[in-house]
């Protein structure tokens, strides 16, 4: 057998002009792989509900592909935008997601592009699964005219059809995720809205404000606590009186998710979609993550908790190397197939980067654009009375 292998061998060195020694790669066809797979996942913890999402999830090898580009382009961003906030060239307030992308991604896995989904600073990711592409991105937090928010939002204030932010007040997005709610249900299209708060904004006033009242009209929304484990520095046990924020809603149902498997955020994001689509009222879910960043750039996030307690999530929990896994031990993939997507992610963000470095800033005159919209120039007072500016809408 093994002669008859060395005979094919030389035979392909020899139509190919290498030599005897050289290695012979021959690439699997698609019919080689499995098509689709069911998987366990974790059980959803439930509150004042008497069933939950499914125990089992099924992936199609596209999805499962997908779902990895997704996962890692944003944590590739990430981390690219973490190297030029050192290089000074990202300045100001910057907040990380990656350790977190199995949230995003599982979420716009889970819902429709007429959704809506609103978040806190912690935007990145969300505006990237919204359809915003990494150049746009790094160019916004380089500050670029041809950043998503023409380079005047920044890391906090990025927008994209049916994506509200980006939000730089703490909480402040979830009265306004509650009115968008409203909208979906007034409007009579069968959207949700996806409203996202981590659990430092979870004790609140305004949030509990925003639940009375989704509950009480019934509005299509997913209240999403994506738990983190600290709220800038500190961690949730001391914090909070009670860190089941799932069931933070009482009188709403509530669902405790693995927020680190993409596929169980994925179920319970539908389980709380159809929900909300069959006209009974908001549901909270709490997702349960990580952050590898600390809270932001200017947080070296070893303060509070020791670089072996990151290094152990890393390590058995990342969302990327799950999914991953999952899909090479059910021969859903290849290694090879995985790492041509790296390269190919590596050289989309260092495109991004060169663009978002290239690109000029937004000139003056436009600073005070687009203040109102769909409204005649406007004259604009500036920081002195001999400074006049215009708005062009």
């Amino acid at each position: 057998m093994k002669t008859m292998l060395a005979i094919i061998s030389n035979a392909l060195c020899r139509m190919t002009g290498r030599n005897a020694g050289a290695r012979v790669v021959v690439s699997r066809s698609f019919a080689d792989f499995t098509p689709q797979a069911t998987f366990d996942i974790k059980k959803c913890d439930l509150h004042r509900l008497e069933e939950g999402p499914p125990v089992k999830a099924e992936l199609t090898r596209e999805q499962g592909l997908q779902y990895y580009r997704t996962m890692q382009t944003v944590r590739r961003m990430e981390l690219k935008a973490d190297q030029l906030y050192k290089q000074k060239i990202i300045r100001g307030f910057c907040h990380l997601y990656d350790g977190q992308e199995a949230c995003a991604a599982g979420i716009e896995a889970a819902i429709n592009p007429s959704d809506h989904l609103i978040t806190a600073y912690r935007a990145h990711g969300y505006t990237y699964t919204r359809g915003v592409s990494v150049k746009e991105i790094l160019a916004e937090l380089t500050g670029r005219r041809g950043g998503v928010a023409k380079g005047k939002g920044g890391s906090m204030h990025m927008y994209a059809p049916h994506f509200y932010g980006g939000n730089g007040i703490v909480g402040a997005q979830v009265p306004l995720g509650a009115g968008i709610a409203l909208a979906c249900q007034y409007q009579g299209k069968n959207q949700v809205c996806v409203t996202l708060y981590g659990d430092g904004a979870a004790n609140q006033g305004q949030l509990f404000e925003s639940y009375n009242m989704a509950a009480l009209w019934k509005l299509p929304c997913i209240f999403i606590c994506e738990n983190n484990k600290y709220g800038m520095g500190t961690s949730v046990e001391r914090a909070a009186a009670s860190t089941d924020y799932y069931k933070r809603g009482d009188f709403i149902p509530g669902l405790r998710v693995d927020g680190m498997d993409v596929l169980c955020v994925r179920e319970a994001t539908q389980f709380a979609a159809d929900h909300c689509r069959a006209g009974k009222g908001p549901i909270i879910m709490e997702l349960q993550t990580y952050r590898y960043h600390g809270h932001s750039m200017s947080d070296p996030g070893v303060s509070y908790r020791t670089r072996e307690e990151i290094q152990e999530v890393r390590s058995k929990s990342d969302p990327i190397s799950m999914l991953k896994e999952r899909m090479l031990s059910h021969n859903m993939a290849s290694v090879e197939e995985f790492k041509e997507i790296d390269i190919e992610i590596r050289k989309q963000v260092e495109e991004a980067t060169q663009f978002a470095t290239s690109d000029p800033e937004p000139p003056l005159e436009e600073l005070c654009n687009h203040i109102f919209s769909k409204n005649p120039p406007l004259e604009v007072r500036g920081t002195s009375p001999w400074s006049k500016l215009k708005s062009v809408s």
